[in-house]
């Protein structure tokens, strides 16, 4: 199968390259420490084209991603943006995303980013459910139209300051703004997936080197934005929720803050039943005492070798210096503290419960 290319491929010579998602996307430029350390120390860029931008506009654009997304979108205005899940009717996670309600001075009224690979499934998505219910939205898939970089650190504002027309010195969390980068029409979010200050930026894939050469620091892989999001306990689509292979409702994989039962969508039922009555896992974060490092799909165990559940990530924290997980355990077992077993190798190796994020960010 021939993978899909990011409109900045041009700019990946070195770089160590992989299959995502049917794109091909880089791993990392120099390693993952460095690339990793840059972030948490300085700052740093990623090319994120790789996930979806699809716009939805019309007199029933609020209904039709209200009615599709798990939080509350008319809670919006111009500017913002919120974090959802995208669910089925038995409310398990199709996906997860950011809804933006454009600035008014675009064309589009929202914005929503799905992740990598799924930005055709998501716009038959909306298009089978707004002729369904007969609801009046233009849905357009600009995926192929935009380049997308997430610039990441406590440094990310410095730099991009001197290069942009827009104040983000008035841009909040999780709000979006229009104007110039590097003279390109630009959008701009205060946003991202490592934990750190920073911003999204979105814009024309024919103007995608010009942006990225003018930001001048240090270009990081996926390897790294894996580190990273690993140590705020972010979700990776196809690790902690996958429709077949890790079915999870947003209670299970502990982003219920995300859920507005009190508002109509697709799986909504299902997880109101859920929020009233409890699950029976959850996803929590793990620390390994022993040596080892925890991967997807480890077994957890008690200390008499009953098996509890599974590890969906880990790694190394480079922070840290020790070895994290996310993991679906019993929720009587979630509690943090809890002495559990991770069986790497055949060896059960001593680990404990921890909160989420690992991180003080």
């Amino acid at each position: 199968m021939t993978l899909r290319q990011p409109p900045l491929a041009g700019v990946f010579e070195g770089a160590t390259l992989t299959d995502f998602g049917g794109w091909e996307m880089p791993v990392e430029f120099d390693s993952i420490r460095a690339e990793h350390t840059a972030v948490r120390e300085g700052v740093g860029k990623f090319d994120v084209s790789h996930m979806g931008q699809i716009t939805v506009t019309g007199p029933d654009a609020l209904e039709l991603t209200q009615r599709l997304t798990t939080n509350d979108v008319a809670e919006l205005e111009p500017g913002d943006a919120q974090y959802a899940g995208i669910t089925d009717e038995e409310g398990i996670l199709l996906d997860d995303t950011i809804v933006y309600r454009l600035p008014a001075d675009t064309e589009d009224d929202y914005l929503f980013i799905p992740n990598a690979g799924h930005d055709g499934e998501m716009t038959e998505r909306w298009v089978t459910h707004r002729d369904e219910w007969g609801l009046t939205a233009t849905v357009t898939n600009r995926t192929e139209e935009f380049a997308m970089a997430a610039l990441q650190g406590p440094d990310a504002r410095a730099l991009l300051a001197g290069e942009t027309t827009v104040d983000l010195d008035s841009l909040a969390r999780l709000e979006v703004a229009s104007g110039a980068v590097a003279g390109v029409d630009s959008l701009v979010a205060r946003s991202g997936y490592t934990g750190e200050d920073g911003f999204e930026i979105l814009w024309p894939a024919a103007d995608a080197e010009t942006v990225w050469q003018v930001l001048e620091c240090q270009p990081c892989g996926l390897g790294a934005r894996d580190t990273l999001r690993l140590e705020m306990g972010f979700l990776l689509s196809g690790e902690e929720f996958h429709p077949r292979d890790e079915p999870r409702t947003p209670y299970e994989a502990a982003i219920g803050w995300a859920v507005a039962v009190d508002t109509e969508f697709v799986g909504r039922d299902a997880l109101a039943a859920q929020e009233r009555e409890g699950v029976a896992e959850r996803l929590v974060g793990l620390e390994l005492l022993d040596r080892g490092v925890p991967r997807h799909g480890y077994e957890i165990t008690d200390a008499d070798g009953a098996t509890l559940g599974h590890v969906t990530s880990g790694t190394m924290s480079p922070t840290l210096g020790v070895p994290i997980a996310l993991a679906y355990v019993p929720t009587e077992h979630a509690e943090p503290g809890r002495e559990l077993r991770v069986v790497i190798r055949g060896e059960p190796k001593e680990a404990r419960t921890r909160a989420t994020p690992f991180i003080d960010r």
